[in-house]
């Protein structure tokens, strides 16, 4: 299957009938996600490109002047909680204030900051201090190497099972139609651990290093040099939260020291939270690649999008917070547009996802992270599991657990 980027997309229509009933003589429509027919998902695609067009007509000044405030104020809040740190070997409270300052620092670095610069949204404004091409960020991941994960392959095959790594990130059993084996009864273990590590999980998954493992393949000379990109970037992270920046703070290097773990601990579930509420919540949907049209239009990807993400919803500060992923639906229907224009356009989203009744997937942030780890640790058993164990049951069910693996699902 050949599915396009977003930048690729043709507008034009897929065929009205793709199959016949055996006999019937008659061309049978097909139906997309949602119940939706060829022509009304061209219709949303039409709606969904001038709402795009609108907001690039209307970009300017007051965007740049916005992403340049919060640069700002990142720097400021990291310098003000590093001096603040300073003296907190002599005052509980002052490490207090610096840790959860730094934490906020860093989660603004990488949210709202660094995922959406590196997704060139900010690019339109020349500015080559905020570009995709030359930005870096408080990350254990190379901009470059996030950049094609991410951009070209995430947001293009978004919730494709087998295509989008991201979904599950090729550790976690993420949807019924995976073949359950006993190894997922430790994901939800791993989901834990995943997200006290973020940032060294997401820099091994933009080098693809799951697959190597499990395939045992062998690194090719390009892989090899971006491991070895990727151990400096590592290195550089390293050297300057737990070296560099202690040793600055003089007396109170230990202060520094176990404010930078937490504060980059703190980064790293919180990312991971707002990333697992934006594509693994109950009622998102998953796509099987053999079921997509092999010549996916902009549409059909709008489509996908809409279905395949969930927001989250609440204040102001949580959508900077979260990077404005907290509108997840519209960052994945237009990732290029600034961030801040997100929660503008949301209302009409929803309008469109009412008038074609399709489920717009918006809750506060504890009810999607609730319902995300729900997922995981349901998906962690055999399908219907949980449904069909009682107490009388329970050793025959647990033993079903230690048994053999079961035969592949039908194709």
């Amino acid at each position: 299957m050949t599915t396009v980027t977003r930048d690729d997309l043709t507008t034009a229509p897929p065929a009205s009938a793709d199959t016949s009933g055996p006999g019937s003589g008659k061309a049978v429509e097909k139906v997309y996600p949602g119940g939706l027919t060829a022509a009304q998902v061209e219709e949303i695609g039409r709606e969904l490109d001038a709402i795009r067009q609108e907001v690039l007509d209307d970009r300017g000044e007051v965007d740049a002047a916005y992403i340049r405030r919060v640069i700002r104020a990142q720097r400021a809040l990291e310098l003000g909680s590093r001096v603040v740190l300073i003296a907190a070997s002599r005052n509980k409270l002052a490490w207090l204030v610096g840790t959860v300052g730094l934490a906020t620092a860093k989660a603004l670095d990488n949210m709202e900051i660094g995922h959406n610069v590196l997704h060139g949204q900010w690019d339109w404004m020349r500015d080559p201090k905020i570009h995709s091409s030359t930005w870096d960020w408080d990350h254990a991941s190379p901009a470059e190497q996030w950049k094609r994960a991410h951009n070209e392959e995430h947001h293009r095959y978004t919730n494709i099972l087998g295509r989008d790594n991201d979904l599950g990130y090729g550790i976690l059993r993420v949807d019924e139609a995976q073949q359950w084996r006993p190894r997922h009864l430790i994901q939800p273990v791993w989901n834990f651990v995943t997200a006290c590590i973020f940032e060294y999980g997401i820099a091994m998954y933009d080098l693809d290093f799951g697959e190597h493992l499990r395939e045992k393949r062998k690194m090719s000379p390009e892989k090899r040099e971006e491991v070895k990109a990727a151990l400096h970037k590592v290195r550089k992270q390293v050297t300057k939260d737990f070296v560099v920046h202690p040793v600055l703070s003089g007396p109170g290097w230990k202060a520094t020291l176990t404010a930078n773990a937490v504060a980059t601990l703190a980064r790293n579930v919180w990312s991971h939270s707002v990333i697992m509420c934006g594509h693994f919540p109950e009622g998102v949907e998953t796509f099987e690649e053999a079921e997509l049209d092999e010549n996916e239009t902009r549409a059909q990807w709008y489509l996908r999008q809409m279905l395949g993400s969930a927001n989250i919803s609440g204040s102001k500060f949580m959508h900077l917070m979260t990077g404005n992923l907290s509108h997840q639906i519209e960052h994945h229907c237009f990732p290029d547009l600034p961030s801040r224009r997100y929660g503008e356009i949301a209302p009409r989203m929803r309008e469109i996802f009412d008038r074609y009744g399709l489920s717009y997937n918006a809750r506060p942030l504890p009810q999607q992270v609730a319902s995300a780890w729900h997922k995981v640790v349901r998906l962690s058993l055999p399908n219907g599991w949980l449904a069909e164990t009682n107490r009388r049951n329970l050793g025959r069910q647990l033993r079903k657990l230690a048994g053999p693996e079961p035969a592949a699902l039908p194709a």
